[in-house]
């Protein structure tokens, strides 16, 4: 019996350490600081370790993801946050461009946003989003939200591996 617990043992702990060592890359597209920072606070409460690329408009975020495909292609983002009401370029935009590309539409995409519009739920959904989750208003707790996508992608389900 105390063989078994030292197994289960070993592997919980090389199982952490391996989570330890992993970084994960997250694209977050928001104009709007205070999310911005509430999303990074509740980024840093979890249990994973990440890098948290911040594009403030729907032209940045196609910017980057550009960049990355031809500079360095192994950082491309883990998962992509978007928002729907953003500046140049709107989130259903980004949407359409990253699952309509061929190398970039393996990102999981989760739509972040205020709208909880049927019409937007429908085209996000319709352009292949990954997920829509409705941001909490006044008193909800965006940090808490923020928990819970880590909790879901990073912890019970798994992303496409690096290409």
């Amino acid at each position: 019996m105390k063989t078994l617990d030292y197994f289960k043992e070993f592997w919980f702990i090389a199982y952490h350490n391996l989570l330890d060592m992993l970084t994960i890359q997250i694209l977050l597209v928001e104009d709007n600081e205070g999310d911005v920072f509430l999303i990074q606070e509740g980024l840093e409460n979890t249990s994973i370790s990440s890098v948290l690329n911040v594009a403030k408009d729907g032209m940045e975020a196609i910017t980057f993801l550009n960049e990355k495909l031809e500079k360095d292609k192994p950082n491309l983002p883990d998962l992509i946050l978007l928002d729907i009401n953003l500046p140049k370029r709107n989130g259903h935009e980004v949407l359409q461009y990253i699952k309509y590309s061929n190398e970039l539409r393996h990102l999981p995409v989760v739509i972040l946003t205020t709208s909880n519009s049927p019409e937007d739920v429908l085209s996000a959904y319709y352009h292949y989003a990954n997920g829509y989750i409705t941001k909490p208003s006044g008193s909800g707790n965006l940090g808490d939200v923020v928990e819970q996508i880590e909790e879901y992608w990073l912890g019970l389900s798994q992303l496409p591996p690096k290409v």
